[in-house]
């Protein structure tokens, strides 16, 4: 008997080329897209109603069953009122690695096991090995499109229920795959936008959703002085030159944000370079060391690996020591960790560390 997955679809051609190379494997496949979000949803973002009609089209073309789960409910406690209390704290968070931890690799393996599947797939590019008695995350073989970051907090619970079959092709690849096989989103352009925030306004929806009330503060320098007034801390983000209204006679930018007095500390490019950082909230992949750990790491998903050393602490925090300094390292995001090919693991940055 064929083993049965289910695929996790999402409209776009990396998922539906993924079901086309699980069917042509010989897998017994069905779709499946989670209904997260339950307002208006932008084109060209992810979850709109034109994604599902495109995934629901694909999955008829290639005769496989199509599910729809309504998770809206756990996406709006674990996804969206997450992202609020993280700006609220002052922090940048990433909801689509808190979206796929929760949500697609959570409820919906669950789902898939409860119906009696033996594995999910996603359209992610990355991929899955097993080698001396575990499973690993790697790199996508397609550097420019490899998203092993925001895979991070897969558990090896997860790992072996997992099947990521675009990871072994590039992009192009994919689409001629697609194209080949005559499926209508061959060429069709890859999300960009967070679902529940499709204009891009973050602070309209922290306001609207969050019931988040902007204080207005003090910019200040390294050395207290004041700079200027801010008009709330979810406003700003590190790294960000633009919007400021700060008169000065260089170029400012925001280094970091003090949410328990309200400021935002502004200097010059070079005051945002850092060697090293402290994460919280950590996930390995491979087993936790218990010295200090060579490895290379990136601070956000587009961002090249640096070479680092990793300490973990006797709290369960880690400490990152970066051979070089580091630009724009933000408390919220996500540090990810690499042995060449292989994810370590990693965790969420609480704070850059100057000293």
């Amino acid at each position: 008997m064929a083993e049965r997955v289910m695929i996790a679809m999402s409209g776009g051609v990396d998922s539906s080329a993924a079901a086309l190379l699980l069917r042509r494997a010989g897998y017994d496949c069905a779709g499946a897209m989670l209904k997260l979000y339950g307002g208006e949803t932008a084109e060209g973002g992810c979850c709109s109603a034109s994604d599902a009609e495109d995934a629901r089209a694909v999955a008829a073309k290639l005769g496989m069953d199509f599910y729809v789960f309504n998770e809206t409910e756990r996406f709006h406690r674990d996804v969206m009122d997450f992202f609020v209390s993280e700006y609220r704290a002052g922090r940048t968070p990433n909801p689509c690695i808190d979206c796929n931890r929760c949500l697609k690799f959570g409820a919906l393996l669950d789902r898939a096991l409860a119906l009696g599947y033996d594995y999910i797939a996603t359209g992610h590019y990355a991929r899955v090995s097993f080698a001396d008695g575990r499973y690993h995350l790697l790199r996508g073989r397609d550097a420019r499109k490899d998203q092993s970051y925001v895979l991070y907090q897969l558990t090896q619970a997860q790992l072996s229920h997992l099947l990521l079959p675009v990871g072994e092709y590039d992009k192009p690849a994919i689409r001629a795959l697609a194209a080949e096989a005559g499926l209508l989103n061959a060429e069709k352009p890859d999300s960009q936008d967070i679902c529940f925030v499709p204009d891009g306004d973050y602070v309209n929806f922290l306001q609207d959703y969050g019931h988040l009330t902007l204080r207005e503060g003090d910019f200040v320098d390294k050395c207290g002085a004041v700079l200027g007034r801010h008009r709330g801390l979810p406003a700003y983000t590190t790294g960000q030159r633009k919007g400021l209204g700060v008169s000065a006679p260089a170029r400012l930018y925001v280094i970091s944000k003090d949410a328990a007095a309200n400021t935002v500390l502004l200097g010059d490019d070079a005051d945002l370079f850092s060697r090293s950082l402290r994460a919280s909230r950590l996930n390995w992949i491979e087993p936790e060391p218990d010295a200090p750990l060579r490895v290379t790491a990136k601070t956000r998903y587009s961002q090249s690996e640096a070479a680092a050393t990793v300490t973990v602490n006797g709290d369960g925090t880690a400490r990152v020591d970066f051979d070089e300094p580091q630009r724009a390292v933000t408390a919220g995001q996500a540090v990810v960790f690499y042995d060449g090919e292989r994810v370590v693991g990693g965790g969420t940055i609480e704070k850059a560390l100057f000293s």
